[in-house]
This record gives C-alpha cells, structure tokens and sequence, in this order.
C-alpha cells in the first residue's frame, strides 16, 4: 500500500473523537507519525492509540483543552519533543454551541471563540516556529462560514468565518517559507457532535446527493492536502458537502 506521509510527523488537535479521531487514523494508515489532543475522552485517545500500535504505527495522545492557547502551544512543544520535528498541523478541535442571539451568553461566546478561532492562531503560531517548506497548515472549519443554514447559530458562523479569513492571511505570511495553509469546509456529517437522527432526515432533503457525510470522507480530503500532490493548493476554503451548497 501506498503511504504517500512516510516519515512525516503530525499534530491533529481534537483527534479523539469524530472527524479528528478519523483524521488521525488516516494519516497514521498513510504512513505518518501522528500526536493528537484530547480533552474529555481519555478512554477513546487511549484506544486509538493502541490501535494504531497494533497496525505497526506510532501515535501520541496528549491531553490538551484547546480553549487554553499555552495548552495548545505545549502540545506542539511535546510532538516535537516526542518525534524531533513537525510537518503537518491539523486544527480540528471544535465546538458547537447554540443559542438565540438574545439569550446567548457571553461566556459561551468567548470559550467558542477559545476554541474555534483562538486555538487555530496559537497551534499554527506554535508550529509554524519549527516547520521547513513543504510543511501543511489544514484547519477544519465549517460551510456555515458561507451560510449558516439555520437560526442560533450566528456565533458558531463567524468562528467558522474568521478561521476561513485568517486562512488566507496565513497562507500570505508562510507561502515564502514553502508552508500551505489550508481550510476544509464540510457539510452535514455524521459525527458525536452531529449525532441527532431526527435532524438527519431533515438535512439529507437539502443534499444534492441526499446522504449525510461520513467522517473518513473529510479526513481523506485532510490527507490529500496534506499530501506532497497538494503542493499547490494554498489560502483555499475547501466545501466537501455532499452539494449542500450547490
């Protein structure tokens, strides 16, 4: 089998669980090396990590919360302690927090920034310190940074907006250094943070191709850019959503 990250060294925050979780197996099965974050699922980072050891591979669970920018900074610290260098950084730590506009706390708003916004700045920062050319940047944002779809959820809109903005910043200041800076927009995917059968049904009516998007299907698209084909490709917001937006 082909595995085009052979010899590389990654970081995927968030890799416990959903879409993180199968990033991590992907590029692990596409030959890297592979550290990965989690905050509440211990149990789940444990037996990913097991599992992949069991297939001849390496990874690395580090306990992280990603609303803590020195926890996301050490985190990138310890893959390279761990693996001497890093190639690829994946920000796939996210959350979802709903709420009408009058009602929405402040609290929630500024851990959701944290999260989703924040936490991308300080891990790119963090490792963008220590990549050489042909380094890969990939965040996973969302298609609401094009249309939100839905009311209550105006605040997770403009994270998911402001990742896709700062995308294209990024992608101007390390473009000299060889490094791309990408960002993966799915669609409605069937996930632990999208779990909820009953609005399936309602989401699939508004797919091109009528079917929920299943987590391998985004982290194949991770792995494709952070590939040595995707040289090419930076400062873009990606859609994989099944047509939702067509």
């Amino acid at each position: 089998m082909s595995q085009p990250l052979s010899g590389k060294i990654a970081l995927v925050t968030g890799g416990s669980r959903g879409i993180g979780a199968a990033i991590v197996r992907r590029l692990s099965s596409d030959g890297a090396t592979v550290a990965f974050t989690y905050a509440a699922s211990g149990d789940r980072a444990k037996a990913i990590v097991e599992d992949i050891d069991a297939k001849g591979g390496k990874a690395l669970a580090i306990n992280a919360d990603s609303a803590d920018p020195k926890a996301v900074q050490d985190a990138v610290e310890q893959t390279i302690s761990a693996f001497g260098t890093i190639d690829i950084l994946v920000n796939s730590a996210g959350i979802l927090l709903l709420n009408p506009v009058e009602d929405f706390p402040l609290e929630d708003f500024d851990r959701m920034f944290a999260v989703n916004v924040r936490a991308v700045f300080a891990g790119t920062q963090a490792a963008a310190r220590h990549m050489k050319a042909g380094g890969r940047i990939i965040t996973i944002g969302s298609i609401v940074a094009e249309r939100s779809g839905f009311p209550t959820s105006s605040v997770y809109a403009m994270t998911k907006g402001a990742v896709a903005a700062m995308t294209r910043g990024l992608a101007r200041d390390l473009g000299p250094r060889g490094i791309t800076v990408n960002n993966i927009q799915p669609g409605p995917t069937a996930t632990d943070m999208n779990s909820n059968e009953a609005s399936h049904e309602i989401l699939k009516q508004l797919m091109a191709l009528g079917r929920m998007g299943e987590d391998k299907e985004i982290a194949s698209f991770a792995a494709y850019l952070a590939s040595p084909e995707a040289s090419f490709i930076t400062g873009a917001s990606l859609t994989i959503d099944g047509g939702y937006l067509a």
